[in-house]
């Protein structure tokens, strides 16, 4: 059950993972979760990072798609200034999202990867899809409302996770 929430990776932010790391794999598709992992759940204009991050994405021909449990209105008020594509009402950590994706895109699960904050929603979607994934520390460290229950329960899973395999840890980038 605990391999449902192991992450390929684990890097301490979304902004340290490179172009070049991501063509060395064969990433070809970015979906990446919103609230905490691309901008902070309170703050929707992102910062200079996100939008360098995203330029350098875009110079590389690497697409980028926010895959989120929100509405298409939230994510949309969220991702217009940005010019970003997305899938809304993914119900992650059901693969209906991420699936959703690679159709729209045209990507294999190999070309793909799902980058989020949450073991139990995008690490867990990512790993229903088979798509690699990779967990981000949260841009900040408070949530909305919806979203403590599942960090409580995934200080748990985290915990177990981490005894089981004392190699998961918080890196700079997509180490091998």
């Amino acid at each position: 059950m605990l391999n449902h929430f192991k992450p390929t990776w684990m890097v301490n932010a979304i902004y340290n993972i490179t172009p070049a790391e991501l063509k060395k794999r064969g990433i070809k598709l970015v979906l990446t979760d919103l609230d905490n992992t691309l901008i902070a759940w309170n703050n929707p204009n992102g910062t200079p990072a996100l939008k360098k991050w995203m330029d350098q994405l875009e110079a590389a021909d690497i697409q980028l798609v926010v895959v989120s449990n929100n509405s298409a209105k939230r994510v949309g008020k969220a991702v217009n200034g940005f010019q970003l594509p997305f899938v809304s009402r993914a119900l992650k950590p059901l693969p209906v999202g991420i699936n959703r994706a690679l159709r729209q895109w045209h990507r294999s699960k190999d070309e793909t990867i799902m980058i989020g904050d949450q073991l139990l929603t995008d690490v867990w979607a990512a790993n229903t899809s088979h798509v690699r994934s990779v967990l981000v520390k949260p841009i900040i460290r408070t949530d909305a409302w919806v979203t403590w229950l599942n960090r409580f329960i995934e200080r748990f899973v985290m915990k177990a996770l981490l005894k089981r395999d004392s190699e998961l840890t918080f890196r700079e980038d997509l180490y091998d």
